[in-house]
């Protein structure tokens, strides 16, 4: 700087140097004439070198006082440049506080920010907690005056069930109460089709107590159920109409945290239908709506016996259980028929019903014998025949109790995607008896009796028939046990459902409802199951809270196990004395053959009085549904022969049904429930139910063993109307 500042000075004094000496050595311009005036004497003018020392002098006073402002500045520059740099300095202290004042300035908003939300938190907690103190308050209160369950020791008791008062109208009499006897709907013709009946009941009333306390690994809970439709030996509706309390439910249950159940007692069967998963408790069991305690025909259960374990995830369960068995036999048995054991009445002293029902007893001629009378009025002995009358004495129990070679064995599993409920399901059972092949009906009646000539006029002086043994009894064992499915589909969320069920196999009739029989009988007494087949559509809709309608059609079938044999039916003998002094036996025989009226008279004392049998071989009807059956009693519409039973006249219908077994049940009901009131209080509701009912029978002959008259099978058709009021715990 100081550098440009001397050569700036020196470039002004040569300027300025030659500027002067330029106006000194100019040409002095011509002198101009004046007019001639007094001369004053001028001040000598300074010379050349006072000039530029002059000059020089001004040049160094300029050049010190731009060195002096040069010294000055330079020194205002330090001064600047260092107040420059204390400027910069100041500034990056003054940023450096600036960012750390910034730092907590947002470190006090965010905290402030905290603040307040914690402020808002807490505002929020006291409310919640000043809500939740009032809901509390209110439920201690509420759970004080008007408790949902009772508490003891950790255990929550809940008490629930309702009261009912029920009526049912049938066209067809029954005589089953408000629970209707599908298998037992009256045929056209028998005495009962042209009686309606009416009856009141509160029978179906209900008590329920539910028990469970949680544990740190789960859940244990126990549960029972029971109603009034069960039967004392003194119950009837004369007076004061008392009849028993019935079990329904009983069972214990374990539930672990991780979703796995083990639970045991009489339960719904692991057959049953359930809402969601597999459930025990009866609320998650999908039971048909009806009024009718013995609901509608396909539907699938049994209330029994069971220990199970259940595995449920997240959509889906798995289960299996070993269930109570019991067999459900029936069959035509008729002719020759095999004498088998698999089952009988309780014993004495057991927990079983050890009574019967009804004795019936058939008495018949056996043969004739021979006696010698004598007659007064000759004083001869005279031959004379006598019937030998033999008795047969059948029972019939109150109840069978089947002697089972295992429990029944069902495995299921249940599905929930988030639309609809999906069921499968397989059930195992097993069913044996003792055979004793050489005792049958026929070797009971006519086992040892003797024809003069044989049967037929064949083998003189042979039985008719072999008599009992017990030898060559055997076991009989077979398997039965059948597949199902179920679904059930949300078709309007909350308003409008739709399912279907069904169960087929050989021997699960007890699983159907109308409980048509499992197994019958072959030609040789060994069991043989009967194919079953169960169906059950539903439709259910709710269109309002408080209303809801149902709509169910469903059947049981039993099919046809014809096992029907070549055989002899013998009824009376009829008695002969044949001529046989004298003759041939050749003409003896053929003379006793051919003789087809009363006994032949003799005069000279020849001949042996006797029976003879002259039956001709038919068809015996042995099985289930039978073709050669008789069914001509009562399969037309008309009525069919008036029964008689012995002291109950009046009472008992005695006129035989169609002779053949039931073929099929199928019911079309439906009906609605409305809600007068729901709330904490409980629930009072009403309810109508009409149900259409059809009893079909097998086909058969209209003359017993022989298929010359064949006849349909009858049927019989129920008009049924329930009514019920209803109150329920809350």
């Amino acid at each position: 700087m100081k550098f440009k500042l001397s050569i700036a000075a020196t470039a002004i004094l040569a300027v300025s140097f030659v500027a002067s000496y330029g106006q000194t050595s100019a040409t002095n311009p011509p002198a101009k004439k004046h007019v001639a005036t007094a001369k004053t004497k001028e001040p000598a003018r300074p010379t050349v070198e006072e000039q530029i020392q002059a000059l020089r002098h001004d040049l160094e006073n300029q050049i010190n006082s731009l060195k002096t402002d040069l010294a000055t500045k330079d020194e205002q520059l330090q001064k600047a440049q260092q107040a420059a740099a204390d400027a910069r300095a100041a500034a990056s202290r003054a940023e450096a506080a600036a960012s750390v004042q910034q730092q907590a300035v947002t470190d006090n908003t965010s905290a402030v920010t905290t603040l307040q939300t914690s402020v808002t938190d807490l505002k929020g907690s006291q409310a919640t907690l000043a809500t939740k103190v009032t809901e509390e308050t209110e439920k201690v209160r509420k759970e004080i005056s008007n408790p949902s369950a009772l508490h003891y020791k950790g255990i929550n008791l809940t008490p629930g069930g309702f009261l009912a008062g029920e009526t049912v109208y049938r066209t067809k009499a029954t005589g089953g109460d408000i629970p209707t006897a599908f298998s037992s709907i009256p045929y056209e013709g028998a005495d009962a089709y042209s009686l309606s009946e009416f009856y009141g009941s509160a029978r179906q009333s209900r008590i329920t107590l539910s028990a469970d306390g949680k544990v740190s690994w789960g859940t244990l809970r126990g549960y029972y159920e029971a109603d009034w439709l069960g039967t004392g030996i003194t119950s009837n509706n004369n007076q004061s109409n008392s009849y028993v309390l019935r079990q329904r439910i009983l069972y214990a249950e374990a539930k672990t945290n991780s979703g796995l159940t083990v639970a045991g007692g009489q339960m719904w069967s692991l057959a049953t239908e359930g809402k969601k998963g597999i459930g025990s408790n009866p609320s998650d069991i999908l039971t048909p709506q009806t009024i009718d305690p013995n609901y509608v025909p396909g539907f699938v259960w049994t209330r029994q016996y069971g220990f199970r374990v259940v595995k449920s995830f997240d959509k889906a369960a798995f289960g299996i259980a070993v269930e109570n068995p019991q067999l459900l036999y029936s069959s035509v048995l008729a002719g020759d028929t095999p004498y088998a054991i698999l089952g009988s009445a309780g014993a004495n002293g057991g927990n079983y019903n050890a009574a019967v029902s009804t004795v019936g007893s058939t008495t018949y001629v056996k043969s004739y014998a021979n006696v010698k009378t004598y007659d007064a009025s000759t004083g001869a002995l005279i031959n004379t025949y006598m019937p030998t009358y033999a008795t047969i004495t059948a029972n019939t129990n109150i109840t069978n109790i089947s002697f089972n070679e295992a429990p029944d064995i069902i495995v299921k599993a249940a599905f929930d995607p988030g639309w609809g409920h999906y069921e499968i399901l397989g059930i195992a059972g097993f069913a044996h008896e003792t055979v004793y092949p050489g005792v049958t009906q026929n070797s009971v009646k006519y086992g040892g009796g003797t024809d003069i000539y044989g049967f037929n006029g064949a083998n003189p002086g042979t039985a008719v028939w072999a008599g009992s043994t017990t030898a060559g009894y055997f076991v009989n064992s077979i398997v039965l046990g059948g597949f199902g499915a179920s679904a059930r589909l949300p078709i309007i969320k909350d308003k409008l459902t739709f399912g279907v069920k069904g169960l087929y196999g050989p021997g699960v009739g007890r699983y159907g409802n109308t409980t048509l029989s499992d197994v019958t009988n072959n030609a040789t007494g060994e069991l043989r199951p009967i194919h079953n087949l169960s169906g059950l559509f539903t439709l259910e809709a709710t269109p309002t809270p408080r209303l809801m309608i149902y709509l169910n059609y469903g059947g049981d079938y039993a099919a046809r196990a014809d096992y029907a044999s070549t055989d002899i039916t013998l009824g009376d003998p009829k008695p002969y004395f044949c001529q046989t002094a004298g003759l041939t036996a050749a003409t003896a025989s053929a003379q006793c053959a051919t003789s087809a009226t009363g006994p032949l008279a003799t005069t000279n004392g020849g001949g042996t009085w006797g029976s003879h049998w002259t039956a001709t071989p038919t068809k015996t009807a042995i099985g289930y549904g039978s073709r050669y059956a008789s069914v001509s009693a009562t399969c037309a519409a008309a009525a069919g022969t008036p029964g008689y039973q012995s002291g109950s006249t009046g009472y008992l219908p005695g006129g035989t049904g169609c002779g053949n077994n039931t073929r099929s049940v199928q019911e079309l009901t439906g009906g609605y429930w409305f809600d007068i009131y729901k709330g904490d209080r409980g629930r009072f509701r009403q309810g109508i139910q009409y149900g259409y009912a059809v009893r079909e029978g097998w086909s058969g002959s209209g003359t017993a063993g022989a298929l010359s008259t064949p006849l349909n099978g009858a049927k019989g058709i129920d008009n049924m109307i329930w009514t019920t009021l209803r109150y329920y715990l809350p």
